[in-house]
């Protein structure tokens, strides 16, 4: 909660909001946000669902019936604007997210879209995306022409705006 709460303003400058879920009791999660609070003045900027019954994590495979019933493991979904899922990220219960890597994959998608194409393994922002591969001859033959003059690429296949 802190963590995500403190990186909440990378997220909304990413057109991104942030919504936790919990199968705990909305006056556990009361206590949890004012607990982080007197303890470390940070307000918990986004609403926390309370899943009670565990159907919505049931529906979204957050309960990992061989470890627990009762406790969800730590996942992390990206869901696009059209109710999409995009990622999913599964931690194990004792293992913490790591925030810059699900900001990186936020940005990814975002750039991934805009650019029609794909980033490559290891992009991180600012980086050449992979253009998509061309569907005729003449695109192929135009393409090897422009990685020859722009040097931005390995084949027709592969190459990069």
């Amino acid at each position: 909660m802190i963590a995500f709460t403190k990186a909440h303003t990378y997220f909304k400058n990413l057109n991104t909001e942030l919504l936790g879920l919990s199968i705990d009791s909305n006056s556990s999660h009361l206590a949890w946000v004012y607990d982080i609070y007197c303890k470390t003045g940070i307000k918990v900027s986004f609403p926390i669902i309370a899943d009670r019954n565990g159907e919505i994590a049931r529906k979204y495979g957050m309960i990992a019936n061989d470890i627990s019933n009762t406790e969800t493991v730590r996942n992390v979904f990206v869901i696009d604007d059209k109710g999409i899922i995009r990622t999913i990220l599964i931690y194990p219960l004792n293992i913490g997210r790591f925030i810059p890597e699900i900001i990186r994959i936020v940005e990814a998608l975002q750039m991934a879209e805009c650019a029609n194409g794909s980033t490559p393994a290891n992009w991180i922002p600012n980086q050449p995306v992979i253009v998509p591969a061309p569907k005729t001859f003449e695109g192929l033959l135009e393409r090897n022409e422009e990685i020859e003059e722009n040097r931005n690429g390995m084949s027709w296949y592969l190459s990069f705006n």
